[in-house]
């Protein structure tokens, strides 16, 4: 589990994070990598993150606020 700010944190192309729910074929975690992060600056909306993510060559999906306890902070290669 992330929290937001470190979600807020994570730098493009270089951090990765763990789905410890989904394995690779030799049972590790499967792992992102970050491609984007979106923060909003009014303090209406400073709780949002919209993180963008890659596995694969053709595998992408976002990372929302609502998702990150489903992630870990994961390690680069």
């Amino acid at each position: 589990m992330i929290t937001l700010e470190q979600a807020k944190a994570l730098r493009p192309g270089v951090d990765y994070v763990n789905q410890p729910t989904q394995h690779n074929a030799d049972g590790t975690p499967r792992r992102w990598k970050v491609t984007s992060v979106k923060t909003w600056k009014s303090k209406r909306n400073a709780h949002r993150v919209c993180v963008g993510l890659k596995y694969g060559l053709y595998t992408h999906d976002y990372l929302t606020e609502d998702d990150l306890h489903l992630v870990n902070l994961g390690y680069g290669s």
